[in-house]
């Protein structure tokens, strides 16, 4: 009879982790009692996770399961092999995924007493099979002493230093690979294309004529650097408080942290370091009022992630200030006076391409025949119309915003020739068209912005819109 294989869950089996999983999901649910976990791990651990599977139900069939590790379950199945799941994960969701896999005979797992976890763990599993009984997958220092126990040792993407221990016990079958280099994994959960729209804080400096003030515009490059950290903070906290939505979506599921490939911990961590880090720099070599903006931005970013995303209107204003905020931080950077039609310009054409997103989010939906509520928003499918009239209404009144700019009296000293940037008008009135021509037929990214960036027609259109306000000059 072979030996029973053993096998851990978070991290092993799971790309993730449940109990971070659970913490964000009972967060998300209950913003109010956001706290209360923290209580119940006073209390210890085996309570924490009992509350937690109590109030915060995973959907187990969306799980980032690895899928090396299954093959080679199932190959070890059809040996006839008895496979045990054994976890500090809370038995609820142990048994939930066992049931869902069908390729458990038993489980072990953490209940409301036993926090089944290294020393806990291994003692369990040779009080069942004996010392040198049965074989062991994982992949954390936690289970380098059931290692130690057991005849055989599989490792799939081992902590970092934990290989070299394991094999100090010369008992290391194999070691499975299949998470992303980390590299690659953090580049793409800090999302650096995103911080395109960071370029949004030289406009005041570009609207001001000051752009060869060399002191201001080294102001303007800092207060980039420290919104493109404090926004990959953003971006890290939305992707935790989004990750059972997103486990949902067909291409925000191969996000890193959604996708196991960069570890719920390590983004936890990173949020307050790459916040703390904007703020502090900002703090001691830019304007105070910069910082405040900054602080209001992330504070905004926290309601619309935990709040305002999933009411409808108030989502696409919410993305609309936020775009705006940069327009602000970029003005208070360089000691400039942000103007009443830089603005309005900017409010209008941000809840545009905000209404954009969420076309393309419900026409993808209906493309696939769904008629419910869009998972984590506050829009149906059949919201598509009136969705449209509001986008292309917000677009066009961006540029009537630009038209009764040319004809305001500073705007006639700041130019020699202002007739000329009448020009511009009809180049945005195009581009506004065509995004949504392409948004209604289906052929829009859900993020425009970066669209815009990748689509060759956005860029000409974007060069001879500069060029028109360059001549003006």
């Amino acid at each position: 009879m072979p030996y029973p294989l053993v096998v851990d869950l978070d991290g092993t089996l799971l790309k993730s982790d449940v109990l971070y999983l659970s913490f964000f999901s009972y967060s998300k649910r209950n913003v109010p009692y956001v706290l209360a976990p923290l209580v119940w791990l006073l209390q210890g651990k085996a309570l924490l996770k009992s509350k937690l599977a109590e109030h915060a139900p995973i959907d187990v069939t969306v799980l980032p399961y690895d899928e090396k590790v299954l093959s080679f379950l199932k190959k070890e199945k059809e040996k006839n092999r008895n496979i045990v799941l054994a976890t500090a994960s809370h038995i609820t969701y142990a048994t939930q995924i066992a049931e869902h896999l069908s390729l458990f005979d038993t489980v072990m797992a953490t209940d409301s007493r036993v926090n089944l976890s290294a020393h806990k763990k291994q003692e369990a599993l040779v009080a069942e099979f004996g010392d040198k009984g049965f074989d062991y997958i994982g992949n954390s220092r936690a289970d380098l002493v059931i290692w130690q126990s057991a005849r055989k040792a599989y490792l799939v993407n081992p902590e970092q230093g934990v290989e070299q221990r394991a094999k100090k016990n010369g008992n290391v079958e194999k070691v499975l690979i299949s998470r992303k280099h980390a590299l690659q994994a953090w580049l793409k959960a800090l999302r650096p294309h995103q911080w395109l729209k960071n370029l949004l804080i030289f406009i005041p400096l570009l609207a001001a004529h000051e752009f060869t003030n060399l002191p201001l515009a080294t102001q303007a490059l800092l207060a980039f650097l420290f919104f493109s950290l404090c926004a990959s903070s953003a971006y890290l906290l939305n992707d935790l408080v989004d990750l059972e939505d997103d486990m949902h979506h067909t291409r925000k599921k191969h996000r890193p942290l959604t996708s196991g490939d960069l570890s719920i911990k390590a983004g936890a961590i990173s949020i307050p370091l790459l916040f703390l880090a904007a703020f502090t720099g900002s703090l001691l070599m830019l304007p105070w009022q910069f910082t405040a903006s900054l602080g209001v931005y992330y504070t905004l970013t926290l309601l619309y992630s935990f709040l305002m995303k999933r009411i409808a209107a108030l989502d696409i204003i919410s993305l609309a200030v936020l775009y705006t905020m940069r327009i602000i931080a970029g003005s208070f950077a360089c000691e400039l006076v942000p103007t009443f039609w830089i603005l309005a310009f900017s409010m209008f054409l941000f809840l545009s391409l905000a209404l954009v997103k969420r076309y393309a989010e419900l026409h993808d939906a209906c493309e696939k025949g769904k008629t419910e509520k869009t998972k984590g928003r506050g829009y149906f499918p059949g919201d598509l119309g009136i969705i449209s009239s509001l986008g292309t209404a917000s677009g066009y009144l961006s540029v009537m915003v630009l038209a009764l700019y040319i004809q305001d009296a500073k705007t006639l000293t700041l130019y020699s020739n202002p007739e000329i940037i009448w020009l511009a008008c009809p180049l945005l009135l195009y581009w506004i068209s065509r995004i949504w021509i392409l948004t209604h037929r289906g052929h829009m990214h859900d993020d425009p912005v970066l669209f815009a960036v990748k689509d060759k027609t956005s860029l000409i259109v974007g060069v001879l819109f500069a060029s028109v306000f360059v001549f003006a000059l």
